[in-house]
């Protein structure tokens, strides 16, 4: 998956949250609160690459290729978490009242196309 791809859905994700705690500061007690994990586990799968282990490979082949196969992955999902958190930390810490988080996550999404090709710690905040 392309890193543009994997920050327009941590954007989602963050996004999705910020409106779960906005609906439910509204009403505490509302049931209706959709708490499932099914966005963060589909970025997981669609992120995740299918590891083939051989049948005789021993426990250290094994944490090899994990490490190996999965390491990208967990770079891309971490760098975009972290690009995310960073540019909100930085609106909060300058105390900029007039930009909400909302507005911070959605100039992260116009301007995702940029990682395509880089990593989102490459990119300038």
């Amino acid at each position: 998956m392309e890193q543009s791809e994997v920050v327009k859905r941590v954007v989602g994700i963050l996004t999705e949250a910020g409106e779960m705690r906005r609906l439910l500061e509204e009403n505490p007690d509302r049931d209706d609160a959709d708490t499932d994990s099914t966005v963060v586990t589909a970025l997981l799968n669609e992120t995740m690459p299918r590891i083939a282990i051989p049948e005789d490979a021993t426990v250290e082949d094994v944490v090899v290729v994990v490490g190996r196969e999965v390491g990208g992955a967990v770079e891309q999902l971490v760098g975009a978490f972290t690009l995310a958190f960073a540019m909100l930390a930085q609106v909060h810490d300058a105390g900029q009242t007039d930009v909400t988080s909302a507005d911070v996550l959605q100039d992260l999404a116009l301007r995702a196309e940029q990682f395509g090709t880089e990593g989102p710690g490459d990119a300038e905040i």
